[in-house]
């Protein structure tokens, strides 16, 4: 198998919403933004899968120095997603330094579980979502500056929804995300979320993770200049599936602490093509 195929059968194992999104791109950029998003999965997978903290410590510096052959370190990747990386690289300008930062990202999993606010929050949000925003945007092309702002914001909004999506999950991880001094304005104890206990200030919790979400959404699609939006599609096609998902979780009162909501893949390929469609 080669590189590109196995960063296509990485994404489609995935049944993330964001493969829906590079179906309808040129050959190039989708390899391209499949090897992107193949190599977010695997340091992901890292963290995940693995119950050793230090194993999976040793791992994602493994992953470090993988980055660095990529680069113009010595040596050759190792790794398909590497090998992949390396050949999109001749014609997609994908920095060391920020895919070196989604492993950052990655790594703040193994050393904390909780955050005290938004603040924190939003340093974890910019790492694993929104550099991978502007690696994206760099992939799909623009021509104004002004879209890397939209892609930093729709990351952050990516990811927020996929917070709200798995409080429940993560909870059984031994992780939560949503900020320890907003679940004290709620009134909601964490162990709520670790015991899957739903209530009034649960929902309105979530209600207010929601809102958060959609200013986010609303604010990258006021930053996004005309002259990139073509160009861009494949973000926008991304967030038409999140903010469906998002307005579905709402939809179902915040049911989230024993269920991962989702969207069935026909309803994801719908909304995709419509997007396309609509430019």
């Amino acid at each position: 198998m080669n590189p590109h195929d196995y960063c296509q059968e990485k994404c489609a194992a995935s049944g993330s919403s964001f493969y829906y999104s590079f179906l309808f791109l040129p050959l190039e950029r989708r390899q391209a933004i499949m090897a992107l998003y193949a190599f977010c999965r695997e340091v992901d997978d890292v963290v995940d899968e693995c119950s050793d903290l230090a194993l999976a410590s040793t791992k994602l510096t493994w992953w470090r120095q993988e980055v660095l052959r990529v680069g113009d370190g010595d040596g050759e990747p190792q790794h398909p997603v590497g090998l992949a990386l390396k050949a999109v690289g001749a014609t997609v300008h994908l920095p060391a330094e920020q895919l070196l930062e989604i492993i950052d990202g990655m790594e703040m999993d193994l050393q904390q579980s909780r955050y005290l606010d938004f603040k924190g929050l939003s340093l974890y949000c910019y790492r694993v979502a929104s550099v991978v925003g502007l690696l994206s945007a760099e992939i799909f092309g623009y021509r104004d500056r002004q879209t890397l702002k939209y892609a930093h914001d729709l990351g952050m909004a990516f990811q927020l929804t996929n917070i709200i999506r798995d409080v429940g999950e993560d909870a059984r991880r031994g992780r939560i995300y949503l900020p320890v001094d907003e679940l004290q304005r709620f009134n909601v104890p964490a162990s709520d979320l670790l015991n899957g206990k739903y209530s009034d200030n649960f929902t309105a919790l979530m209600q207010f993770q929601y809102e958060r979400a959609q200013q986010y959404y609303e604010q990258a699609f006021s930053l996004l200049p005309a002259v990139d939006r073509k160009n861009q599609r494949p973000g926008l096609i991304m967030a038409a599936i999140y903010r469906t998902l998002l307005d579905e979780i709402r939809a179902e009162n915040f049911q989230v602490l024993h269920q991962r909501i989702s969207l069935p893949a026909t309803r994801k390929l719908w909304l995709a093509a419509k997007t396309w469609i609509k430019g």
